[in-house]
């Protein structure tokens, strides 16, 4: 059962105790238990809300990972950056590039479908690749990620699914929060220095919960190890911006089982003005580095807004109904800098250089209705229908013309869920899902980015593609003993090409968009087994997936440095490691080990034969970390990645394994809560991962080709009143 399913006063408790669980409770919430004394707690699973049938972490036929608040509040210590922190905490995820633009950041090798509370962010008809900047984290309770592709939300989960939860009601009466963060490079440099605000206001009133939260981030440049500025990507930067969040919720609740919401949030980050890169020469193994200067045009940014309204009954005729409406508009623009550049003249003949933008408007809706006890209490039944309407085009800014034509994507999926518990130690779980889903594109002109704008390459024809595809899903669990547990999974996810890129990218005349490319959808088998462990105070998880495509996707520049979509066969096989050893109240252990491996089918004769490289996916990782308590106001931890090293069947690529090192210590005050955090703790100088390994062309490979960050210093206070 579900937090909100809760009968009132029972939720309320349930809030007030969450916000509070220590490490050793992770993916744990209090309920409690009717057969239990008066006042009496019982600790179980928490509810992934993430899965349609609300099923409970620990207990799913697919590997899921929780990421807990005093998880995330340990790592924004550390770091602000979303994509570090989930590349730290989520096995499987690829290193962070510390960019705006998380093209290359892959989940097991595949797309990852972001969701803030359900609602989709992705935005697969044109992927910029700016999809996990949406929300800052400090508006978070919790992440829930689901390893593997997944089908439950529709497209886009090819390899998996991260899940925001928002924050909620703290329970009755007014509670605020505030808190304030400095950071710098080690050197105190004064274009290094950033700081962050956020405050939230939350309370209940009778029928009424309600929440404020606002952030505001001022990120100063980032240095690197040798003390020189890291370089600015034309495609997007989190170095030199500023960015603010703001987020409201109000919830009225009918009765203890009926509930409605509505929530708001608008996250914009815009990239400072007065910083150019300079390019770097891969083969001298010189970096890319900025300086002062002013670009060539207005620089990127990016500017999401997500309004949702749901409702939510516990028992309408003995069901659980859940239903939700959500837009999304989506805007991301990308400065005028190498590759991103297009060249037009103005009414005086001077030549200045255009940049696009990428704009995405999303309208959907989902219901979901479940009913559980049928067959003697041992079968549970989920359905319902799901519906998107995304409309995506690429504008150029400046002389107001499409780059990617406006591309309406329309889809209609209905699903069935059962879980049966065949005994008290094995459950059965088994899925459908029908999906249809249209494509409408009018007849337009691509774009001779070599010369003006002003000019046209050729001419396509519209079309409106369609497809209809069946996607499965069955898994089993079984109990061997009270301390293991065994299972296996096999699902299907789906995903659109980059039906943007395809578009843009015609150049031979006569084409038409009904038989240009294949535009039929990626559809990603994952089978997986797994084992997971609980000895007490030791816990171990052990999964092998095989993650395979007939049709998948792989980006490919060109000799002239224009991005290209091949469509090949692709297969990924992995393992992953997870471990916690809580040794007393007062310390605890983490570790997790991946090793992957896959390869693409590039000469198209049916077999794979090339090895993917570091767009598509992860270096072999170990993550290990310490979590101490050293009394009731001082805790610290400690975290150390490595990055094993690589090689590819380019002869041009190779990755150059490295560790990182990273520490925080907090203090409990008179007044509030102090904290210190140092990324990068021994300073090591390094070339990012998707620098290494990124297949590059002749025109791209000096300009990304960057450093990461240095020894950076964090110091936050916090303060709940």
């Amino acid at each position: 059962m579900s937090i909100t399913s809760q009968p009132r006063p029972a939720r309320l408790r349930l809030l007030l105790l969450c916000t509070a669980l220590p490490a050793s409770a992770v993916a744990q919430t209090t309920t409690s238990d009717a057969n239990a004394p008066s006042g009496a707690d019982d600790l179980s699973p928490v509810v992934v809300t993430a899965t349609r049938n609300k099923s409970v972490a620990g207990k799913t036929p697919q590997k899921v990972t929780i990421i807990t608040r005093e998880q995330i509040e340990q790592q924004l210590a550390i770091t602000q950056d979303p994509s570090q922190v989930l590349s730290n905490l989520v096995p499987s995820y690829s290193p962070s590039r510390q960019k705006l633009n998380n093209t290359g950041e892959t989940f097991r090798g595949r797309s990852v479908l972001f969701m803030i509370d359900g609602v989709p962010q992705s935005n697969p008809l044109r992927d910029g690749g700016r999809d996990s900047y949406a929300i800052d984290l400090s508006m978070v309770e919790r992440i829930e990620v689901i390893h593997g592709a997944s089908a439950e939300h529709g497209l886009g989960a090819t390899g998996g699914i991260i899940n925001y939860v928002t924050k909620g009601s703290e329970g009755a009466g007014v509670h605020q929060h505030a808190g304030i963060s400095l950071t710098s490079d080690d050197d105190f440099k004064s274009d290094g220095l950033g700081h962050k605000l956020n405050y939230r206001l939350s309370g209940q009133q009778g029928d009424w919960d309600y929440q404020f939260a606002a952030s505001r981030e001022e990120r100063g440049v980032f240095y690197d190890g040798n003390d020189e500025i890291v370089g600015m990507a034309y495609h997007g930067e989190i170095q030199n911006s500023t960015s603010y969040d703001l987020m409201a919720k109000a919830g009225y609740w009918f009765d203890d089982n009926q509930n409605l919401e509505f929530s708001l949030n608008h996250f914009d980050l815009d990239i400072g003005d007065d910083y150019v890169p300079v390019s770097g020469d891969r083969d001298a193994g010189i970096p890319t580095t900025a300086r002062k200067g002013s670009p060539d045009s207005d620089p990127g940014y990016n500017e999401v807004t997500t309004a949702r309204l749901s409702y939510s009954h516990a028992d309408w005729l003995g069901n659980d109904v859940d239903a939700q409406l959500y837009t999304q508009r989506f805007r991301a623009q990308f400065g005028a800098t190498g590759l991103g550049s297009f060249p037009y003249q103005d009414d005086a003949g001077n030549t200045l250089y255009d940049y696009t933008r990428n704009e995405s408007d999303k309208v959907g809706a989902k219901f979901t209705l479940s009913r559980d006890g049928l067959l003697d209490d041992r079968l549970t039944l989920t359905t319902g229908l799901d519906l998107l309407q995304d409309e995506t085009q690429q504008v150029l800014v400046e002389t107001n013309r499409n780059y990617v034509p406006e591309s309406q994507f329309r889809n209609y999926a209905a699903f069935l869920q059962g879980d049966y518990d065949l005994t008290e130690a094995l459950s059965l779980h088994a899925g459908v899902r029908q999906e249809h889903a249209k494509l409408n594109v009018d007849d337009y002109s691509t774009v001779d980015r070599s010369t003006s704008v002003e000019n046209d390459l050729v001419s396509v024809n519209g079309g409106s593609p369609s497809f209809d595809e069946t996607l499965f899903n069955a898994g089993i669990v079984y109990q061997a003993t009270d301390w293991a547990q065994l299972y296996a999974n096999y699902s299907e996810g789906f995903g659109m090409p980059d039906v943007g890129r395809v578009l843009r990218g015609v150049s031979t005349p006569g084409q038409d968009v009904d038989t240009l490319i294949d535009l039929s959808p990626i559809v990603t088998d994952n089978r997986e087994i797994g084992a997971r462990f609980n000895w007490d105070r030791y816990g171990l998880e052990l999964s092998y997936y095989e993650s395979n495509s007939d049709l998948g996707q792989r980006i490919q520049p060109d000799a002239q440095g224009n991005y290209r979509v091949q469509r090949e066969k692709t297969e990924i096989q992995g393992i992953e490691i997870t471990g916690e050893a809580q040794l007393n109240d007062a310390h605890d252990l983490r570790l997790s080990y991946t090793h992957a491996e896959g390869k693409s089918d590039t000469d198209g004769d049916g077999s794979v034969d090339t090895k993917l490289t570091g767009r598509d996916l992860a270096p072999d990782t170990l993550k290990l970390a310490w979590s101490a308590s050293w009394n009731d106001k001082l805790s610290t931890h400690l975290q150390y990645s490595r990055y094993f090293d690589r090689s590819f069947d380019d002869p041009a690529i190779e990755f150059d394994g490295y560790g990182l090192l990273d520490a925080s210590l907090a203090y409990r005050l008179p007044v509030g809560r102090a904290s210190l955090g140092i990324e990068n703790l021994t300073d090591e100088d390094y070339f990012t991962y998707y620098s290494q390994s990124f297949p590059q062309s002749s025109a791209l490979e000096d300009d990304l080709y960057f450093k990461g960050r240095g020894r950076t210093l964090t110091l936050s206070y916090q303060l709940d009143f």
